[in-house]
């Protein structure tokens, strides 16, 4: 006996002013990058052109959300039953390594600067950054009341980076007009990456436990175990699975064995409420079995209510053989 219940958007889409606000983001970070670059070079500031080549990759990671997003909200068909929520983990996974790939890049840069600083225009400097952060306190703002879906996390992640590279930018060249400490420029650049990096690599490894069924981190199994077991009529459970496709609402399977001291579809419509009021669980798929159900009574012989035969001579079968 199965039952699926399904939500309204049981799988975590992107809704339509998500898509419209990751539009305005990648817009804001397409125009400044290039007044990050031009100002970059004129300053000479490693700090600008870290947080510009960063807001580049934010262009390209926007960018791939965006198309992302747009191609889970798909519907089902045939060959993906499903539907095609993992292009947004896929999204996710590849922004996480391109923000490690470019703060591994920035590391050795900033070191290279460090060991022998350049003159920087700190004036310059300190206006391109106070830009930057306005625009990346925008699109902030913009993204966090947005869906929390790891595809729209991955490109708030990118966005809060270029916000702490214009702060750092401006902490670096404040430094570098007060004691003319040149060598903050390419502090900045590394503390920025450090702080990145970190972020980066949470978000590989939570797209990696998606992509691997894993179980999302907001349910504990076993306290879903126990409060199905702790249902009416429930004598025992096994087969139970919590897994998510985008990251976003959970999936459950479970085979729950019923007592018979309560209507089968009783137990089924108070397991279901138990998942959906206690842990959010809207898409659920739940086998009801009776209590000898996987009772074997020989090898490979599921039980059943008339006795075995036997056929000591293996002669059981041979008309049908022949």
């Amino acid at each position: 006996m199965h039952h699926r219940e399904h939500a309204r958007d049981p799988h975590g889409h992107a809704s339509t002013p998500t898509l419209r606000r990751l539009g305005w983001v990648l817009a804001l970070t397409l125009v400044y990058t290039v007044a990050e670059v031009g100002g970059g070079i004129l300053a000479n500031s490693l700090a600008l052109l870290a947080d510009a080549g960063h807001m580049l990759t934010d262009n390209m990671a926007l960018a791939l959300a965006l198309a992302a997003a747009w191609f889970a909200r798909r519907p089902p068909d045939p060959a993906r039953t499903y539907g095609y929520q993992r292009a947004e983990i896929l999204a996710a996974l590849a922004n996480g390594v391109l923000l490690v790939v470019v703060c591994l890049f920035l590391f050795w840069e900033a070191w290279e600067r460090f060991l022998s600083p350049p003159a920087v225009n700190a004036g310059l400097m300190s206006l391109v950054a106070a830009g930057g952060l306005g625009v990346n306190i925008v699109a902030a703002l913009l993204l966090r009341t947005a869906s929390r879906g790891l595809n729209v996390k991955a490109a708030y992640l990118h966005v809060i980076g270029d916000l702490l590279g214009s702060v750092g930018a401006l902490l670096a060249a404040a430094l570098i007009r007060v004691f003319g400490w040149t060598w903050a420029d390419p502090v900045a650049g590394f503390v920025i990456g450090v702080i990145v990096i970190a972020s980066s690599v949470r978000l590989v490894l939570e797209s990696v436990n998606v992509l691997m069924e894993g179980t999302p981190s907001h349910v504990d199994p076993r306290e879903v175990q126990s409060c199905l077991l702790a249902t009416d009529g429930v004598a025992g459970l096994h087969d139970l699975h919590v897994w998510s496709l985008g990251g976003g609402a959970p999936l459950l399977t479970a085979h729950l064995v019923a007592d018979h001291s309560v209507s089968h579809a009783a137990v089924l419509r108070e397991a279901t409420r138990v998942l959906a009021e206690r842990f959010g669980i809207t898409h659920a798929t739940l086998q009801i079995e009776p209590p000898d159900y996987n009772i074997v009574t020989e090898v490979g012989s599921p039980a059943s209510g008339a006795p075995k035969r036997s056929c000591p001579d293996h002669s059981c079968g041979e008309g049908r053989d022949r």
